[in-house]
């Protein structure tokens, strides 16, 4: 099976990727850094930040121009396996 047979996108494309955490502690910047791992060329105009109603938790959203399945697994397992990170979709 080949990977356009795997996946319903037509890569490149852009794609959303979200990550929720404890806001403060630069929680922004971690998700970032994890993100450019694998899309180095994420522009930051492209990043929009949405704290929760009592100021708690941040969700950080950062459209990339994904290129595979493969690196949008990478970006979700390194996002999924860092302790700070609640949440990744």
């Amino acid at each position: 099976m080949t990977e356009r047979e795997e996946t319903l996108f037509a890569f490149p494309c852009d794609f959303p990727v979200k990550a929720m955490g404890k806001a403060g502690e630069d929680f922004e910047l971690l998700v970032l850094d994890i993100v450019r791992r694998h899309a180095p060329d994420l522009d930051d105009a492209r990043v929009k930040l949405r704290e929760s109603r009592g100021g708690k938790w941040v969700s950080v959203t950062v459209t990339i121009q994904a290129q595979s399945k493969d690196q949008l697994d990478a970006i979700y397992r390194d996002l999924s396996g860092h302790e700070r990170v609640v949440w990744a979709m």
